[in-house]
């Protein structure tokens, strides 16, 4: 498992070999979580984004999506966003395109 802390302090990634996750957790132990399933050496697709309801209003689920896309462009990847929210923070972003597979 892997834990780079690079980008943002404050999310956590754990690499699992073809699967892994972005987390997030607050002192209190809550702990939110964006999971992901490597496609080849150049794609990830963002499965599922947990928040709960104690980051609500926090744009926790927002700085995890950030995450992968700053990841996604710094290692040449593209992303497919199938996670409803995911793909909803990719409509509002339009700046992330370069990193979004069509």
């Amino acid at each position: 498992m892997s834990d780079d802390s690079s980008n943002r302090p404050d999310i956590q990634l754990e690499d699992h070999g073809s699967k892994g996750r972005y987390v997030f957790r607050s002192a209190a132990g809550d702990e939110a979580e964006m999971t992901f399933t490597k496609v080849g050496e150049r794609q990830v697709i963002i499965d599922h984004t947990e928040v709960p309801d104690a980051f609500r209003g926090q744009g926790v689920g927002l700085r995890l999506v950030t995450r992968a896309v700053e990841d996604a462009r710094a290692a040449g990847k593209t992303i497919i966003p199938l996670c409803p929210f995911a793909a909803s923070q990719f409509r509002r972003h339009p700046e992330w395109a370069d990193v979004l597979k069509r």
